[in-house]
């Protein structure tokens, strides 16, 4: 019985000890779960290494609009110009390409392999606003911009208003 005091004693002292040492963080609550499910599927299959590296991946994407386009700026570095295909189909842009896995190097002597590679895809709904004839493309510093106008009959446009002015006794 005395063993089962100290023994709980000393659990409560290293539990006390263990609170106040533990930050509170309200906001970071959101991303517990993300990090709980990315632990999930590392320890159920392996982690990243180089195989499951090598497998697809989806490059991050921004979309804005101006009063004249939409405009898409994806994040694409390492990836050479011939491995980009870019289409418009019934009003969906898509975005296609690979990044190859560097083999100069041996897969044998990589200590960490976090980098994506392989083949991606990404599509869009376009607004039937866009004029798909005059989409441009460019490619620079790794970063993919597509530029898509808005056709002349979707832009906002002014109207003036002419106000006819009335004086009391019932003259202009």
């Amino acid at each position: 019985m005395l063993c089962m005091r100290l023994t709980k004693r000393k659990f409560e002292e290293d539990t006390l000890t263990m609170n106040s040492a533990i930050r509170w963080q309200p906001f970071r609550s959101g991303n517990t779960l993300q990090e709980q499910v990315n632990r999930l599927f590392e320890s159920t299959y392996g982690g990243r290494n180089s195989e499951s590296a090598l497998t697809t991946w989806s490059p991050a994407v921004d979309i804005y609009e101006t009063e004249n386009e939409l405009v898409l700026k994806a994040d694409l570095p390492a990836i050479d110009e011939k491995d980009l295909d870019i289409r418009i189909e019934n009003n969906t842009l898509t975005v296609r390409g690979e990044r190859k896995f560097e083999k100069q190097v041996s897969e044998d002597s990589y200590l960490r392999v976090e980098r994506s590679y392989g083949s991606f895809s990404r599509s869009f709904s376009l607004p039937n606003t866009i004029n798909t004839e005059a989409i441009r493309a460019e490619y620079k510093n790794g970063v993919l911009t597509v530029q898509m106008p808005k056709r002349a009959e979707s832009k906002p446009k002014q109207v003036k208003v002419n106000v006819n002015v009335e004086t009391t006794n019932g003259t202009k």
